[in-house]
């Protein structure tokens, strides 16, 4: 009987470690630029099938300038818990995700990453509390500093740009303005914010002009680097695929923004949960949220598949699709000859 207990367990230790071969061998290769993908052209394309999109909730994109460093956020039991992690590349070869250091207690959401061009500043939203005050009902704006290759404790962002409503989504340009969301409980809508970065802090954050908080409700903006263009979610736009889409608006000469521009259907669709974008840091791909889901196909339905379904991208959980930023230009060019 011994004996049959023992050749059992190497026969289950065969298996084993032959099911971990294939479970490598069938994995995506992690290594070069954006984890070795074929870049999209004028089409968009699933981003990291199975890496970061990989059937949560995934979305919220942010490169280091040199690419080599991504942060993205990933939720699951109905954002009840919600995480903020990265993915390094390290002598051409990508780690798999990771939660970010600060990121760890649970009780918490840490979400919509920022990283600063010189990669130093990481920008988050989170509801976990300021040391020595009460649980906040809504999340603020935090930064981390990277010191000695480590992130340090969080710093809230202060009075300037945080309140007792809800602010999210930073995204800052080259010169350290600050432009965010903030929540309006009164009215239940949402607005673009711009804080300019003043002798160490944040200034009191103003409201943009109604150019950029078009529609009935806008959130989560991606501004340019050099403030060039804003690309803004906006909920109830006239010509909108659905719900929620993606639209841009240029500045002018004179500082003020144009009438936003809906960026299209091959970046928007009837979805309504389009309302993450992120343009990489060499200003070539567009990143952006849906939670598109394929035509059904023919075939017989089992067990099997469903679960297969369930645990991989566009099973109508949250993506995240990349394509080239052509349209930017294209875009700008259409508006100037309306």
């Amino acid at each position: 009987m011994k004996q049959i207990l023992i050749l059992i367990c190497i026969l289950c230790s065969f298996l084993f470690y032959s099911c971990d071969e294939c479970m490598k061998e069938d994995s995506p290769e992690l290594s070069g630029p954006y984890f070795g993908q074929e870049p999209p052209g004028d089409t968009a394309a699933l981003f990291a099938p199975d890496i970061v999109s990989n059937g949560m909730n995934n979305r919220d994109m942010a490169f280091t300038a040199d690419g080599k460093e991504i942060y993205f956020s990933s939720s699951v039991g109905n954002n009840n818990y919600v995480s903020l992690l990265y993915c390094k590349e390290t002598d051409g070869k990508w780690s798999k995700p990771e939660v970010v250091s600060f990121a760890r207690d649970q009780r918490y959401m840490f979400f919509e990453p920022f990283i600063t061009a010189d990669g130093k500043k990481l920008y988050f939203s989170s509801d976990m509390p300021v040391e020595g005050e009460q649980p906040m009902e809504y999340p603020d704006l935090y930064v981390s500093e990277r010191v000695n290759g480590q992130w340090t404790a969080p710093e809230n962002l202060g009075p300037g740009v945080n309140t007792e409503e809800g602010e999210y989504f930073p995204s800052v340009t080259d010169d350290g303005t600050l432009y965010f969301t903030r929540d309006e409980s009164a009215t239940r809508l949402s607005f673009i914010y711009r804080s300019e970065f003043e002798n160490g802090r944040y200034s009191e954050a103003e409201k943009m002009p109604v150019e950029i908080n078009a529609g009935v409700s806008r959130y989560n903006a991606f501004v340019a680097p050099d403030e060039s263009y804003i690309i803004i979610p906006i909920y109830g736009g006239k010509d909108s695929f659905g719900g929620t889409d993606y639209y841009i608006s240029y500045r002018q000469s004179n500082g003020s923004w144009s009438v936003p521009k809906n960026l299209g259907s091959e970046i928007n669709s009837k979805d309504s949960r389009e309302y993450s974008p992120f343009v990489s840091r060499d200003g070539k791909y567009f990143f952006f949220m849906s939670a598109r889901t394929p035509e059904r196909g023919k075939g017989s339905m089992t067990y099997a598949k469903l679960d297969s379904l369930h645990n991989s991208p566009q099973n109508g959980n949250t993506d995240i699709y990349w394509i080239s930023t052509r349209f930017i230009d294209v875009l700008k060019a259409a508006r100037k000859t309306d």
